[in-house]
């Protein structure tokens, strides 16, 4: 299998930006961090959308050397299975980012919003138009049904007030990959036991 450049964020040099070269076991195992790390996380993660089009290329790729492959040959048949595997997480990662937006898109739109121009954004431009069609048919919707039958002083809501959340502190289970120095961990008090 070929090797694929991804552009990481984070990992520039003094000039400009630096392609990192990975392997596609090193893209996978990306894949797979990120869909555990969304997939837990309360609420929505920054975006991957690197990772997610070299993994779709790789797919592509994966698929046009299957079509070349000798028929009958017993390494088709793992093969596919693996790109069955990696459709399923790839799919599993975008699924879980929908349901999240769908969740608490008004306070995703709003922290979209109010983000610096140095942060990187939680949302791929795809996400983000999703997310703003889905509050505009949102509030289309509670027009039409509800609001327009209501009396005029409260035919307004606020979506913010109205949906949930995300629960911060809510408990997160994490894996330490690395021996890290000096993590200062706050003695238990009353209130946090």
């Amino acid at each position: 299998m070929a090797e694929e450049e991804l552009n990481l964020p984070g990992q520039d040099s003094d000039a400009g930006s630096e392609e990192v070269v990975l392997t596609p076991a090193e893209l996978i195992e990306r894949l797979e961090q990120a869909w555990m790390n969304e997939k837990f996380a309360p609420d929505l993660l920054e975006s991957k959308p690197e990772i997610v089009e070299c993994v779709m290329e790789q797919l592509d790729h994966m698929e046009e050397n299957l079509r070349r492959a000798k028929k009958g040959d017993l390494k088709i048949s793992i093969h596919r299975m693996e790109m069955e595997r990696i459709r399923y997480v790839l799919s599993s990662y975008l699924r879980c980012r929908l349901m999240k937006i769908e969740k608490f898109f008004p306070h995703i739109l709003e922290k979209e919003k109010t983000r610096h121009e140095e942060e990187p954004s939680i949302l791929s431009p795809g996400e983000f138009v999703f997310a703003k069609e889905y509050m505009a048919n949102t509030e289309t919707y509670l027009k039409n049904v509800a609001l327009k039958h209501m009396p005029p002083n409260l035919q307004k809501v606020d979506l913010l007030r109205a949906v949930p959340k995300p629960d911060l502190d809510s408990y997160v289970f994490l894996r330490v990959k690395e021996r890290q120095e000096n993590i200062l961990v706050e003695p238990e008090t009353d209130e946090q036991r």
